[in-house]
C-alpha cells in the first residue's frame, strides 16, 4: 500500500470512530427509563443514510446504557424510511429489561420528529455454555490472493466509487466476480464470498468492534438475489432497500483482522429478496450470523 492510499485508508477508519463517537444528551429527567444520544452521518452521494451506519450507532447507543461487560449478541431491527445524510440522528434508548446475565434494550433512531429504524438488541454476560458452530467453506483462496473491490472498478470516478466505495473504512475481496462491474451475473453461483476487514488499525474495544461489525455486515447481503436472477449493480432499473436486518454474535470480533463473508439467499418473493450470511474468522471461528430482507425491484427503462 502506497504512503497515499495508507493515509486515506486511515482517515477512513478514523471517520468510523467519528461517527460511533455519540453524545448523550443530558436532558434526559433522573427518573426516566429512556436515553438520548445524538449521532452524524457518514456522507453518500445518494444523500441517504447508509444503513450498516445506524444499525452500529444504535449498538453504541444501547451498550451505553449498561456495563463494559455485558455484550450484545443479538438486534433486531426496522428499516423504516430513508435517512438524510446532511441531518443528525438521535437515537432514544428504552432500557426494557436487565436481569442477572441478559439485558433488553429498545432503540429508535429519529430524524426530524420521525423514526428511521427501530431495533430491539439483547446483551449478556460472557458464560460458559453448550458449544457447536457451522463449519467454515474450505478451498477458498486466502484474501491476499483475492482482488479488492476497487481493483474491478479501476480508474472509475463516478460519484459512487470516488465518494462511497473508496471511503468506506473496510478493505473488501470478493473471491467471485464483483457485480459492481458492469459485466454479467453468473446464476449458478449460490453461495458468495468476500474477505473483509478494516482498511487500518481499528482498536481493541469490544463495544465498537461489534458496532463496526454491524456495519459491515450490510455490505452486499443482497447481492445472491442478484445471482440468483443474472442481476448486477448496474442492471436498467435496479431498485433496492433494506426492509430489516436481524444479527447474532456468537464470539467477541477484532474487525481489523480478516473476516470471511459467506452470503447466499434462500427465497425471494412478491419483490422482496431474502440475504442470509456467516461471518467467520480467518481461523475458522464463526463469529456472527446475519439475515436481511429487502425490496429488490426491476423497473421497465422506457
Amino acid at each position: 500500500m502506497t504512503d497515499e492510499a495508507s493515509t486515506e485508508a486511515e482517515a477512513n477508519v478514523a471517520t468510523l470512530h467519528q461517527i460511533l463517537d455519540l453524545r448523550k444528551l443530558e436532558f434526559t429527567a433522573a427518573s426516566s427509563e429512556t436515553d438520548f444520544f445524538i449521532g452524524h452521518s457518514q456522507y453518500k452521494p445518494d444523500g441517504r443514510v447508509y444503513g450498516g451506519q445506524v444499525l452500529a450507532q444504535c449498538v453504541v447507543a444501547a451498550a451505553a446504557t449498561l456495563p463494559s461487560d455485558r455484550l450484545i449478541h443479538s438486534l433486531h431491527g426496522y428499516f423504516l424510511r430513508a435517512g438524510d445524510v446532511s441531518e443528525p440522528i438521535e437515537f432514544g434508548v428504552e432500557r426494557l429489561r436487565d436481569g442477572r446475565s441478559f439485558s433488553a434494550r429498545r432503540v429508535h433512531a429519529y430524524q426530524k420528529g420521525a423514526p428511521i429504524l427501530s431495533l430491539s438488541a439483547s446483551f449478556q454476560d460472557e458464560q460458559s455454555g453448550l458449544r457447536h458452530a457451522e463449519q467454515m467453506p474450505t478451498d477458498l483462496p486466502a484474501p491476499e490472493d483475492c482482488p479488492e473491490l476497487l481493483d474491478y472498478l479501476g480508474d472509475e470516478d463516478s460519484p459512487l466509487v470516488s465518494d462511497w466505495l473508496r471511503k468506506r473504512p473496510f478493505e473488501v475481496r470478493p473471491v467471485e466476480p464483483s457485480l459492481h462491474t458492469s459485466g454479467t451475473s453468473d446464476s449458478s453461483i449460490t453461495e458468495q464470498h468476500s474477505w473483509f476487514r478494516t482498511s487500518a488499525t481499528f482498536g481493541d474495544d469490544s463495544v465498537l468492534n461489534a458496532a463496526a461489525l454491524a456495519y459491515a455486515s450490510d455490505f452486499n447481503l443482497l447481492e445472491p438475489v442478484l445471482r440468483h436472477h443474472e442481476l448486477t449493480w448496474r442492471t436498467p432499473g435496479l431498485r433496492v432497500a433494506s426492509l430489516d436486518h436481524a444479527m447474532w454474535w456468537h464470539h467477541r470480533v477484532r474487525v481489523d483482522e480478516w473476516m470471511l463473508y459467506v452470503q447466499e439467499s434462500p427465497a425471494a418473493q412478491g419483490g422482496r429478496g431474502l440475504g442470509y450470511g456467516r461471518i467467520f474468522a480467518q481461523d475458522g471461528t464463526l463469529l456472527a450470523t446475519v439475515a436481511q430482507e429487502g425490496m429488490v425491484r426491476v423497473k421497465e427503462v422506457q
